[in-house]
């Protein structure tokens, strides 16, 4: 089996039931942390409606969140998770903003040393264009 996560008519994801059910988990913890609705609904007879405006909203905080981290076990644990996430903004075609660099002076959850921002940038941009060949449509 397996479940359906739609843009309108349009397809982005058709993942196992497992997968589908363990990354909505994340998207409602990921609302929670970010205090932001994801524009994910229910997933209701094996499909869940994405709102591609609120959609825009979650994705481009959840960037700005991941930004303000500096923390190796934080980017570890966050990493899979947003570049799934890129992967559904670029098909559903949202705009993705990536942050500006605004030095450190906001940060929370800072462990020292992480590897410099534009690497961690290209890092998931990377991970995002590699899982994107496996997840179905």
């Amino acid at each position: 089996m397996s479940q359906f996560f739609d843009v309108g008519d349009e397809t982005l994801w058709n993942p196992s039931n497992g997968a589908a059910r363990l990354f909505l988990r994340y998207v409602r913890l990921y609302e929670e942390e970010l205090g932001v609705p994801s524009g994910f609904g229910p997933m209701e007879s094996d499909e869940c409606k994405i709102d591609p405006a609120s959609f825009e909203t979650y994705v481009n905080t959840l960037l700005e969140w991941h930004d303000n981290k500096s923390h190796r076990v934080i980017d570890a644990l966050s990493r899979g998770f947003t570049a799934t996430v890129l992967v559904l903004a670029e098909r559903a075609r949202v705009e993705v903003r990536w942050p500006e660099p605004s030095g450190d002076e906001g940060r929370r959850d800072v462990q020292v040393p992480m590897p410099d921002r534009d690497a961690r940038w290209a890092t998931l941009r990377e991970s995002a264009r590699v899982l994107a060949r496996g997840m179905a449509v």
